[in-house]
C-alpha cells in the first residue's frame, strides 16, 4: 500500500474514533432513551457533545477533499516523498484538530485546519504540475 493511502486509512480510523466520541458526549448529554428514539424533535447539542459533532462534521467535509487527492496521486501514479508529507501533514492535522476543538484551542484550532486543508491542496496541484 503507498503512503497515501495508508494515511487514508488511518483518517478513516480517526474518523471512526471521533464517531465514538461524539456518541459518548451527545448520549451523555441527552440520555439513553433520547438517544435510542427516533428523534423526531432534534436536540441542540451544546458545550463538549457539541463541540464534538462539530469537529466530526468537519471531519467528514475534510476527509472528501483529501480522499479525492489521495486518488488522483495513486491512480496517476506520481506519489513521491511530497505526496507522502503532504498526506502526512494532513493526518497529524486532523489528529491535533481534535483536541483543539474540544478544548476551545483558539486560534490554535483555525491554524491546525488550515495545515491540513493546505496539505491537502498542495497534493492536488502537485498532481497538476
Amino acid at each position: 500500500m503507498t503512503p497515501e493511502l495508508t494515511i487514508l486509512t488511518l483518517a478513516a480510523l480517526l474518523q471512526a474514533v471521533q464517531f465514538a466520541i461524539y456518541s459518548v458526549a451527545a448520549q451523555m448529554q441527552v440520555g439513553t432513551r433520547y438517544a435510542a428514539s427516533p428523534r423526531d424533535e432534534p436536540r441542540q447539542l451544546t458545550g463538549l457533545a457539541g463541540r464534538a459533532q462539530r469537529a466530526l462534521n468537519n471531519h467528514f467535509e475534510g476527509l472528501i477533499l483529501f480522499s479525492i487527492a489521495v486518488m488522483v496521486v495513486t491512480y496517476s501514479d506520481i506519489g513521491d516523498e511530497f505526496t507522502a508529507a503532504a498526506a502526512l501533514v494532513y493526518l497529524v492535522a486532523r489528529v491535533l484538530y481534535v483536541p483543539a476543538y474540544l478544548f476551545g484551542w483558539a486560534p490554535w484550532r483555525s491554524l491546525i485546519w488550515f495545515a491540513g486543508f493546505l496539505a491537502t491542496v498542495f497534493m492536488l496541484i502537485w498532481c497538476l504540475l
